[in-house]
């Protein structure tokens, strides 16, 4: 324990005597001190990493839920040699899903009872053995109020002890007595989940494409544990909220072109009638075949007729999209985004785009709502459907609600544990030195760029802010999502246009910046991670963005084991393109593990077939020696709070401060 000095003591006399109004005398910071010697001796709580979720609540839930097939090794270390396999698969699937496996298990069993005893004395060994490496505090405060006590009566009284057995017993007999055993075991069940993962890092884009980024957001809101580092998509999410007009065209053709309106009517209660209306009245002769949404196999629900309608909608907000980008592209001259260029190259007499002096065949010539001698203009029909679609966006309190979150715990990037999070990218120049990017009239580079980014997408929010600079900063959400410079996007352009109309791959192809193509270097990834002040001989680049193409052999681990690529595509539109369904990075106290998950069925199979999702681990990297609390973030602040309290133990024992006695 470091021991101070006088010298320290006057130095700190005005921090000690605040520090005295909370520990008052020598006995209670003695007592402090002992106590987080203690804890910085347990080993590290467990980390989880997650990216590119997109929308795939029950997925990602699931995953939450078994922590990343963490509870069901806990359970066979546990129970492996009393318990079948089918036993064990149903006591996993309890802890998982202890309501609707409660009510399942009420219509099949006949002794009720018995089943209760058995299942009760189950959890209480599996909570022990996740809580095992917090401290008593910590599991406290996780317990649920009503059963907090029990459940601490139970986790550390040990059944087989004769003094105790009989107390053990009655406990477990009285919750049955008292019809309280599906409510404690629902509560349990929870604790286990709870404890499983010490922290959870979302390292971007939760949504898009999938049914249910918004079930994501309400689940988050349950937990204090979790911090997110924004992705491009939910950049985007934003800045509809915000009001930018691209963004929520961006929004909504997204939405369509994956026959996703769950998350924007159920969720936000955004109203989709007008664009329908519209997109019928416009668009009614036109085939839109090139706008006919992507389907999974899988979705039973939508009726020929459905989509029909779904493809004209996604072309009409297209059209409109490529409208007020132009507009946005000639507000915003200095972010040089003329290669973004669209219907300017269009031909619409011949039914041809020309690009430096070539012509290539539309492979849709229908332009119902556009005037081919001023391309760019709103018809007075659009402007009134931005109108309304803008106001639906502004007034969803569940969206501000969730935006509200993402920044109250996300930001660019993040530093935890000697790893830097961010979703894509860090520019670079060819060199690999830091790229120079103007964010609102002045030049960044590395963690400055990323952090002036942050503050500035704050400001779009900040009603005491200026309108002008208010204004800016919404603009700029859809910068951040299509933008060269963008640290979320980092390509030279977005080819949406290209990609709908025309067949040449060519042009449809989006160049990479140089971190993409740099990012493999070792000397790369420690220039980046000198520059954002990241420490230590096991540091680390953790991201995701870019979709790993495992099926293909592509190693997630990068850049001698620097660099870990962990989108793995738990969204179901990007299963044949990985051949997995998502990663998860796993960090304890032995070092790290990378779980390779197959695509998950559905939570009702899940349920009923007892299936978990199948799970392939990687060992990453082991640590020499088991990773304490003190060898964390966490452990340097409890270090920094122990030479204070030395400090003012060393004045109370000394006189040079007066001890009020309890």
């Amino acid at each position: 324990m470091w021991t101070p000095t006088a010298q320290d003591i006057e130095r700190d006399m005005r921090l000690l005597e605040l520090l005295s109004q909370t520990f008052p005398n020598a006995e209670s910071a003695s007592t402090e001190i002992i106590n987080l010697e203690a804890i910085m001796n347990l080993p590290k709580g467990t980390e989880h990493f997650v990216a590119d979720v997109h929308g795939e609540n029950e997925a990602f839930l699931h995953i939450l839920r078994n922590a990343s097939g963490n509870i069901k090794r806990k359970v066979k270390e546990l129970f492996g040699e009393k318990l079948t396999r089918k036993e064990i698969a149903e006591l996993c699937t309890l802890i998982y899903y202890p309501e609707q496996k409660l009510e399942m298990k009420e219509a099949q069993e006949q002794d009720l009872n018995e089943f209760y005893s058995q299942t009760l004395h189950q959890l209480i060994q599996v909570c022990r053995s996740v809580s095992s490496k917090y401290t008593r505090s910590k599991v406290r405060k996780a317990l649920p109020r009503q059963f907090a006590y029990i459940i601490e009566e139970l986790m550390h009284e040990n059944p087989e002890d004769d003094n105790k057995e009989a107390y053990f017993k009655r406990i477990i007999e009285t919750i049955i007595q008292t019809g309280q055993s599906q409510n404690f075991i629902t509560a349990i069940s929870k604790v286990i989940q709870r404890l499983s993962i010490d922290q959870l890092h979302i390292l971007g884009d939760i949504f898009d494409r999938g049914p249910g980024a918004h079930i994501i957001m309400d689940y988050l809101l349950t937990r204090d544990n979790f911090d997110i580092v924004w992705g491009n998509h939910d950049a985007l999410w934003m800045g509809a909220a915000a009001g930018n007009d691209c963004c929520i065209a961006n929004v909504l053709r997204l939405s369509l072109r994956y026959a996703n309106m769950a998350t924007l009517e159920d969720g936000y209660g955004i109203n989709l009638l007008p664009l329908a209306t519209f997109a019928i009245e416009k668009y009614s002769d036109d085939p839109c075949q090139r706008f006919e949404p992507i389907v999974m196999p899988s979705d039973k629900t939508l009726r020929k007729k459905d989509l029909r309608l779904i493809a004209q909608m996604h072309k009409a907000i297209s059209i409109i999209q490529f409208k007020l980008e132009y507009q946005m592209r000639m507000r915003h001259p200095e972010w040089d985004m003329h290669e973004t260029g669209t219907l300017e190259h269009i031909d619409f007499q011949k039914g041809i785009y020309v690009l430096d002096d070539k012509e290539y065949e539309l492979l849709d010539k229908t332009f119902p709502t556009v005037d081919f001698s001023d391309p760019y203009r709103l018809t007075h029909a659009e402007e009134d459907l931005v109108n309304k679609l803008h106001h639906s966006f502004r007034i969803s309190d569940k969206l501000r609600k969730h935006v509200k979150c993402l920044f109250q715990h996300g930001c660019m990037y993040n530093i935890s544990n000697g790893n830097l999070l961010f979703h894509a990218s860090i520019p670079l120049n060819e060199d690999g030195s830091m790229k120079m990017v103007t964010v609102n009239g002045k030049a960044y580079c590395g963690r400055d760029l990323m952090h002036h980014i942050g503050m500035y997408m704050r400001s779009a929010f900040q009603h005491d802010a200026p309108v002008e600079e208010r204004q800016a900063a919404r603009d700029y959400f859809w910068y951040l999502w299509c933008g060269q410079d963008s640290p979320l996007f980092d390509k030279s352009g977005m080819k949406t246009f290209e990609r709908y109309f025309l067949s040449d791959k060519k042009l449809q192809h989006e160049e990479k910046g140089y971190y993409y193509k740099l990012r493999q270097d070792p000397a790369i990834c420690d220039r980046i991670l000198d520059a954002f002040g990241v420490e230590g001989d096991t540091r680390h680049i953790i991201n995701g963005h870019v979709p790993v193409h495992a099926a293909e052999g592509e190693n997630p681990i990068k850049a001698d084991g620097k660099l870990m690529v962990i989108d793995g595509g738990f969204a179901k539109a990007y299963h044949k393109q990985t051949g997995i369904a998502g990663y998860t990075l796993v960090y304890h106290s032995r070092g790290f593990e990378l779980v390779q998950h197959e695509p998950f069925t559905s939570t009702k199979e899940a349920i009923q077939k007892e299936t978990d999702i199948k799970s392939s681990t990687q060992i990453v990297e082991m640590a020499g020696r088991r990773i304490r609390v003190r060898d964390t973030d966490r452990g340097r602040q409890l270090q920094a709070q122990l030479q204070e309290l030395s400090e003012l133990l060393y004045a109370y024992q000394h006189g040079m401060l007066k001890e009020v006695k309890n």
